[in-house]
């Protein structure tokens, strides 16, 4: 293989799926120091790829607005489609394994690579490939994702993950200067959610050990549990509505995260940023928080982690409550 492939990556969604990508990124440039990297992504994710200093062009897609018309959106489905058939890429690798990230996969005109049929998430997908490869499912998905871009491009995986991300020069003149922790309460499902009064206690830790609680949200709805728990929790703050880059601000300067089952999480342990992740509902095992000993996740389906628990770990992780 040539030293400088031009690859494009095909991983569109979801914020965790795409930060669980980021370390191909660097495994491909650390094989081929000269490669060029493109990617793929939901446009609502692209600040995600571009936070990446390897990552070239960021093309961003909106397969969930296009879904509301797919009649109306024809133009632009048709006009990312040009874009991929028209670059001179080496490779189209898609990481995701779905039929609609296959899809943008075929658009292009080079060799295209994704799961196997025994391997993809949604097995039609592979039929959309030139190469496919049999990748173990019982893999956390960031090996998963090493493992099958090492396969296509004939190399080894070697070492832990490097997400390979900075934290953003974005200012933030609301957040107070004193040391920080960010409190993720939000999250999709309402099984993963951990008590409101569980948050008010380790808030109060917090808060005697020194640290502002910061508590970011999403939705009106996580608006409002956010004022209800910094009414309660001394001197925290509900952080306004933020945008990816200064969510990333936020998250790797802080000097802790502690996080229910969300993407925020993954985002908060890729800036290696000392991370606890709280699960109630799914199994941390195969999608749980993966960046080495400065993230511990507790908790699985059922068995929601304690207050002491979660204190116990930001104490191993160095952040004494």
């Amino acid at each position: 293989m040539q030293n400088a492939p031009n690859i494009v990556l095909i991983k569109t969604s979801s914020l965790g799926d795409v930060l669980h990508n980021l370390p191909v990124v660097t495994d491909i440039r650390a094989r081929f120091p000269a490669a060029r990297i493109d990617w793929v992504v939901e446009e609502s994710f692209a600040a995600l790829p571009a936070l990446h200093p390897v990552v070239g062009r960021v093309i961003p897609v909106a397969v969930r607005r296009w879904r509301k018309s797919w009649w109306d959106s024809r133009r632009e489905m048709k006009s990312v489609c040009n874009t991929l058939r028209d670059r001179r890429y080496d490779f189209a690798l898609d990481t995701q394994g779905l039929i609609k990230s296959a899809i943008f996969t075929h658009c292009t005109h080079t060799v295209r690579c994704g799961y196997a049929w025994d391997s993809a998430r949604e097995p039609l997908a592979s039929w959309f490939y030139d190469r496919t490869y049999s990748v173990a499912k019982d893999r956390h998905a960031v090996e998963r994702n090493r493992q099958l871009v090492a396969a296509a491009l004939g190399y080894t995986v070697e070492g832990a993950p490097d997400y390979g991300i900075r934290t953003p020069e974005v200012t933030l003149p609301w957040l107070p200067t004193q040391p920080h922790a960010v409190l993720l309460h939000a999250t999709s499902r309402d099984d993963k959610l951990w008590d409101e009064q569980n948050w008010i206690a380790l808030g109060k830790r917090l808060h005697q050990a020194g640290m502002y609680a910061v508590l970011p949200w999403g939705s009106e709805q996580e608006k409002s549990r956010a004022e209800r728990l910094c009414a309660a929790i001394p001197a925290a703050v509900c952080a306004p509505r933020l945008n990816l880059n200064e969510a990333a601000a936020l998250l790797g300067r802080a000097r802790a995260v502690i996080g229910v089952d969300t993407g925020l999480s993954h985002l908060a342990a890729a800036l290696d940023v000392p991370t606890v992740g709280i699960y109630t509902a799914t199994d941390p095992g195969l999608t749980g928080l993966y960046a080495g000993a400065r993230a511990v996740n507790l908790g699985e389906k059922g068995t929601p982690p304690s207050v002491e628990d979660v204190t116990g770990a930001l104490t191993g992780l160095g952040v004494h409550v």
